[in-house]
């Protein structure tokens, strides 16, 4: 005889479904919940507690935050962007990436509802992580999702940030992880990689998205590229000395966005960065730290969307 997939763990979760969905999306008080799930009030609040604390739960504000909207009308106009969206910022977690996963998983799920075929092209890295995190479940079979850059490192360890086969796995759609490192040993040994067939169907798929979405690196002592293992701080202490002033999967570009000619570029596998891109790029960055690399980026039409939050597109719009 099977065993039965109903465990005590996922029946708990059902009613904890059951209860948020009551409480979040029917309006139910909980007693009313209470009364109709035969348990106690004090259960019934568990159990909503349970349905947030396992994410089971996706709440969305649907209502225009007039000082948002104004900043997002202010930076597609100074910037020339065809999308922007920024979220309010929480005064005590100003790099809080919440706000922005939410708004950045909306339009991936607005492009992933389409019945016709959509190829999304994402980056690496803590926001995109982050973003998805925040997509609800689908059944999107149709579509293509496609990585710009690979997961590893020269040594072979992979970071935990990527969001291709993450992604993939909440929306049933055929995914393209990017079968080359971050950056290899040498210039030639890159054009003998990119010869490669399934590396060159990577590229097509990349060049032909419907939507990319991409992180924004900031060059510091705190650059995702180092923390991850990407680059090496006297590497990154060298080109900041040359002029980079952001990254974009690891493409290293200068305080104008302008992609430098330089060692480090020359051994970068990722996807080209189209400029200035005929289809929608979406920046997804926040936090002071960033800001230098946000202003290259879009004053280098690096990116023509961005979604942020509203303390760093202030910054953006005073500099």
């Amino acid at each position: 005889m099977s065993q039965s997939r109903f465990t005590p763990e996922t029946t708990r979760l059902d009613d904890a479904a059951r209860a948020g969905w009551l409480y979040y999306v029917a309006g139910n008080t909980q007693d009313e919940i209470a009364k109709k799930l035969g348990v106690s009030r004090q259960s019934a609040q568990r159990l909503v507690s349970l349905a947030v604390s396992e994410k089971l739960i996706k709440v969305r504000l649907d209502h225009p935050i007039a000082r948002c909207m104004d900043l997002s009308g202010a930076l597609r106009e100074r910037f020339g962007l065809s999308l922007t969206e920024v979220v309010p910022t929480d005064p005590t977690a100003p790099e809080l990436l919440t706000g922005m996963a939410i708004a950045a998983a909306a339009e991936l799920e607005r492009v992933l509802k389409s019945p016709e075929e959509k190829i999304v092209a994402l980056g690496t890295g803590r926001a995109l992580r982050a973003c998805v995190e925040q997509l609800p479940r689908m059944d999107c079979p149709h579509h293509r999702i496609v990585s710009l850059l690979g997961n590893m490192t020269s040594d072979g360890s992979a970071t935990p940030y990527n969001a291709v086969i993450r992604m993939a796995e909440r929306v049933g759609a055929r995914h393209y992880p990017y079968p080359l490192p971050v950056l290899v040993r040498d210039p030639d040994e890159l054009q003998l990689m990119l010869r490669q067939e399934a590396v060159r169907n990577t590229l097509d798929l990349c060049a032909r998205a419907d939507l990319t979405l991409v992180g924004i690196g900031q060059l510091d002592p705190t650059a995702p590229m180092l923390l991850d293992g990407f680059i090496e701080a006297d590497d990154l202490s060298r080109l900041v000395a040359e002029g980079a002033a952001g990254e974009i999967t690891s493409w290293i570009y200068d305080s104008e966005g302008r992609v430098m000619e330089c060692d480090h570029n020359s051994r970068v596998a990722s996807a080209p960065l189209p400029r200035p891109p005929k289809r929608p790029v979406v920046g997804l960055a926040v936090g002071p730290a960033k800001v230098g690399a946000i202003r290259a980026a879009l004053t280098g039409r690096l990116v023509n969307g961005l979604i942020t939050d509203e303390a760093t597109a202030e910054k953006l719009l005073r500099s």
